[in-house]
């Protein structure tokens, strides 16, 4: 008995992300459909991917990355869906699995995978990625992004969880000041969500927290294995911490100027 093909909706949210969405884009054009939440880009990114014949794109204000995940997901047509990153890509190894998996009649609703992390275009073998996962296929009806978090939003899965073996290609690192300024937004963002949840801002996680980040991922992590490349990472990763802290403390001195003027 003939089985259906199971279809699939990749997924992939962008801001100013030309030279590497073309390959994730490329990468992807296996799925049944494509579709490309951009954050209104500058760089050429949007007009790229309006004129691909395989991509339907909207345009959607970047608020943070549960909210933009979220709204990407109410999109897709199909059960099955394969979530991106625009500087990530699916291998030939890759492709094959994803489609042998969702066509296997399996009753795992989501799936982890492992990534390999290109510095530039050379691989990072340390520096605290080594055992980075993240899930990128799941069964849309088993699966929601977590409303806690909004910055490395987290999946939340109704049912089993399962990992493929072949691992996703993350160009994380183009080039110092756009990784810096990455990890600048992060930070901030993190420092949104420690805000939310009311912990409070004190100077000793300024000062150990970037610290700690540094020989976590630079000693313990092995991060000096990579060599130059391994300090570079090490480095602006504890920057994203640092500027947490200092954005958390912005956050709080605005919240207690409101405050006092609001007062009677």
């Amino acid at each position: 008995m003939n089985h259906q093909k199971e279809k699939i909706s990749a997924l992939i949210i962008s801001y100013n992300e030309i030279g590497y969405i073309e390959r994730c884009v490329e990468s992807v054009s296996f799925a049944d459909e494509i579709i490309v939440v951009d954050s209104f880009s500058t760089d050429g990114t949007f007009e790229y991917l309006k004129n691909h014949p395989k991509v339907a794109v909207i345009q959607r204000p970047f608020t943070n990355f549960t909210s933009q995940k979220s709204f990407a997901l109410k999109q897709a047509s199909n059960d099955w869906v394969l979530f991106l990153d625009a500087d990530e890509v699916v291998s030939e190894k890759l492709k094959i699995e994803v489609q042998n998996t969702v066509n296997s009649n399996t009753d795992v609703a989501a799936f982890w995978f492992y990534r390999k992390f290109m510095f530039q275009n050379s691989p990072l073998h340390f520096s605290g990625w080594q055992t980075d996962k993240n899930y990128r296929l799941f069964r849309k009806s088993k699966a929601q992004f977590s409303d806690k978090k909004i910055v490395h939003e987290t999946l939340d899965v109704d049912g089993k969880s399962g990992i493929l073996k072949e691992k996703l290609t993350h160009f994380c690192y183009k080039n110092y000041e756009d990784y810096k300024a990455k990890m600048l937004r992060y930070g901030r963002l993190k420092a949104k969500e420690s805000f939310y949840r009311e912990h409070q801002f004190n100077y000793a996680s300024l000062v150990v927290k970037p610290l700690w980040k540094f020989f976590n991922h630079y000693v313990i992590r092995l991060g000096f294995l990579d060599g130059k490349k391994g300090v570079t990472i090490s480095y602006l990763n504890a920057l994203s911490d640092l500027e947490r802290y200092r954005e958390l403390k912005k956050l709080e001195k605005k919240n207690e100027l409101a405050y006092y003027l609001v007062m009677p």
